[in-house]
């Protein structure tokens, strides 16, 4: 079988996961089994031009009690601003989780989904990065209170999960359509970096559309960790929304949101320049809303999510020798797979998917995987000078496991 996929070079930085990083010396009782889903696979993060391992030792940082949340204090009604008002509608949905397994601790951030317990975030918090399935998963929501979670089910294509807590009466997030946004759009963002519950950043919608790459970890018996270093298995790739508001670890599966506090994404890395620790230089990534709300209801409703599946072997196309890409180049079809149904043939360049435009072959890896299984996308395909529109409807990526 065929699928989505491009090989990375080295640059100048790297992205990581905007968690706070497992503290080894903390071993902590093993938790009761949970549900689990098929196909773990989990993080070193790495984006579209970096090639290399990230373990989790490369970036961790001292670490920190998790703090009590603070509420959005308003002390001067006459100064308050939109930022004031933005937090305070949202941090009641944002939560804090602190994760424990025999060997390893961390913490992150949650958004609140359901007035019922159910709280979405990313899968490589409550795995501790891949370490286990079976960490114990406390919650502190803004009001101080704490809760035992089990995990309902991750999905490591896009790197989310969903946990349920016993409680109700919970204010759960109000979502927006990420299709609606805009570069240079007011956001803020709430989570916990370094431990600091109810934690407020404000910044702006640098970029749309960008797409980074997941390096795949996976738990894998007495054989441990694997990571993608560049030659070995493919990468994940995730389309982000890029913005400048400080991202830190532990602000991985907070909330990113708009100037009235309605969810655009799920902080999910942040970029660093390499070496050193792992911290804020203005470039973080958020999984969209519409995403995010996809994949979350399909685990919350089977424990899993499920993604599409183009079936074409792809690699950038770099026209005239250059590191430019102008799409991604179709190098083989899988037999009666979507692409090969559709009409895509051998030698087109795909320049578009879904309304959104390619660059090369991590964005359409991104996009078909965004997409659930059976989706009916549109696409362009560049062919002998003209563009092509065609029709496909998407097969299911679990085939490929």
């Amino acid at each position: 079988m065929s699928y989505e996929w491009n090989r990375s070079s080295d640059s100048q930085f790297l992205v990581t996961p905007a968690y706070q990083a497992p503290a080894l010396e903390k071993p902590k009782k093993k938790s009761s089994k949970v549900f689990r889903p098929l196909g773990i696979a989990m993080i070193a993060l790495s984006t579209a031009v970096v090639g290399g391992v990230i373990a989790s030792s490369a970036f961790t940082l001292s670490y920190l009690t998790l703090s009590q949340p603070a509420p959005v204090v308003v002390n001067n009604t006459q100064q308050v601003n939109w930022v004031t008002g933005a937090a305070a509608n949202a941090a009641p949905s944002v939560v804090t989780l602190g994760v424990n397994s025999d060997t390893s601790s961390g913490s992150g951030s949650g958004v609140i989904l359901t007035e019922d317990g159910y709280i979405l975030t990313n899968a490589h918090v409550v795995t501790l990065s891949g370490l286990t399935e079976d960490a114990q998963i406390a919650v502190q929501l803004s009001t101080g209170e704490v809760y035992r979670a089990k995990l309902v089910g991750f999905d490591p294509v896009y790197d989310l999960a969903v946990i349920k807590i016993n409680a109700t009466g919970l204010k759960p997030i109000v979502f927006t359509d990420s299709e609606q946004l805009n570069v240079g759009q007011d956001v803020v963002a709430i989570g916990a970096p370094l431990g600091l519950a109810s934690t407020v950043t404000q910044g702006i919608i640098s970029a749309l559309n960008r797409t980074i790459q997941v390096a795949s970890s996976e738990v894998n018996g007495d054989s441990g960790l694997q990571f993608w270093t560049g030659s070995g298995s493919a990468p994940i790739s995730l389309q982000v929304i890029q913005t400048d508001a400080a991202i830190n670890p532990g602000n991985s599966g907070g909330a990113l949101v708009n100037n009235t506090g309605e969810l655009i994404g799920i902080n999910v890395a942040i970029a660093t320049a390499g070496g050193g620790e792992a911290g804020s230089i203005g470039v973080g990534f958020a999984i969209p809303s519409n995403t995010a709300k996809r994949i979350a209801m399909e685990i919350v409703d089977t424990g899993s999510a499920s993604h599409g599946l183009l079936g074409a072997l792809v690699r950038d196309n770099n026209e005239a020798e250059s590191s430019f890409s102008t799409g991604a180049l179709v190098e083989d079809l899988t037999d009666g797979g979507a692409a090969q149904k559709a009409g895509v043939r051998i030698g087109d360049v795909v320049v578009k998917f879904a309304g959104k435009r390619v660059n090369g072959a991590s964005d359409l890896t991104a996009l078909v995987r965004a997409q659930p299984a059976g989706a009916k996308v549109q696409l362009e395909v560049l062919r002998d000078g003209n563009v092509i529109s065609l029709s496909a409807t998407l097969g299911d990526a679990s085939d490929l496991r």
